[in-house]
């Protein structure tokens, strides 16, 4: 007998689900890219860009690591329909809101990134994190987990 529940999920839960794993995975992507910085990378910044990088505390960078690994693991457990993807997917969403926090009202990546990666795309990554807790959320009422 197999432990997956009988409620069948929608094509668009699944479309939602690989779309928000592939995004969650750009997410990996950044923060493998942030965590190997080389030499050469550092030197190509602007020196408030490198001043900024630089003087990122240990806890964003943490911070940074739960929100998109804990983002990547939800969607795959979303896609293994398993109910602890909710739990998960908060997890990461905290990670998001720590790593936000920051950037808002700690540093000055606003000024030194601009608009678009100071402040929208950040505001994207939250509101995708809290969507993403609420279709697991709504999956899980709906029985698609089990």
């Amino acid at each position: 007998m197999t432990n997956q529940s009988s409620v069948k999920p929608p094509v668009w839960f699944w479309i939602v689900s690989v779309l928000a794993l592939i995004w969650n995975l750009m997410g990996v992507m950044a923060y493998l890219q942030d965590a190997f910085t080389t030499v050469e990378q550092l030197g190509a910044m602007t020196q408030d860009e490198r001043f900024l990088f630089e003087s990122r505390p240990a806890w964003v960078t943490a911070a940074f690591a739960i929100a998109v690994w804990g983002g990547a693991l939800g969607c795959i457990i979303l896609l293994l329909r398993k109910k602890w993807a909710k739990a998960v997917l908060i997890i990461s969403l905290f990670g998001i809101l720590a790593q936000m926090a920051y950037v808002f009202f700690m540093s000055t990546a606003i000024q030194v990134y601009g608009q678009l990666h100071g402040l929208i795309m950040p505001l994207v990554v939250i509101v995708v994190g809290i969507a993403l807790v609420f279709l697991a959320r709504m999956a899980h009422r709906k029985g698609w987990l089990s």
